[in-house]
């Protein structure tokens, strides 16, 4: 089973074996599904088609909007460099207190630091996985982590 993944004119495609099983427009979050068997199976992959994936890994750049807390707050008492890995969290659980965390770098090319209180257009880069997709259209909003504590926001502006 081969997957191929893809992001052209603002659209996200996913194809099976050289057919296209899914659609996400990511300007409006909307999304298709044109086989649900197919789709489905993604969860079941075998090994093989695991090490395969991980030889490739994906990853998916967005542009975004980053403002940092200020320290008083309650964000970082220092700034951040370029290159920072911090959790990405799009939603809090209603019950059980447990946060879903994606994996994901924030870079920029002009300035050293980013300091509590200021926000910067930055490049985020996110590893890619089923479960982030619902999550990824123009204008959504996601907190900025270290462990459990919420440090800052970001905002997707475009993709890359």
């Amino acid at each position: 089973m081969l997957i191929h993944k893809e992001v052209k004119d603002r659209e996200l495609y996913v194809y099976m074996n050289g057919k296209l099983i899914y659609k996400r427009w990511l300007d409006t979050g909307a999304s298709k599904v044109f086989d649900v068997m197919a789709y489905d199976k993604n969860t079941l992959v075998s090994i093989k088609d695991l090490q395969q994936q991980r030889e490739k890994l994906e990853l998916i750049a967005v542009s975004a909007l980053l403002k940092l807390k200020a320290t008083a707050d309650g964000g970082r008492r220092t700034g951040i460099l370029s290159g920072y890995r911090p959790d990405h969290v799009f939603e809090y659980p209603e019950n059980d207190g447990r946060l879903e965390a994606f994996m994901g770098d924030i870079t920029w090319y002009d300035g050293l630091a980013i300091e509590p209180g200021e926000e910067k257009v930055v490049t985020v880069r996110f590893l890619f996985c089923p479960q982030i997709e619902q999550y990824l259209s123009i204008g959504r909003k996601w907190q900025i982590h270290e462990g459990p504590v919420c440090i800052g926001e970001a905002e997707i502006i475009d993709f890359i």
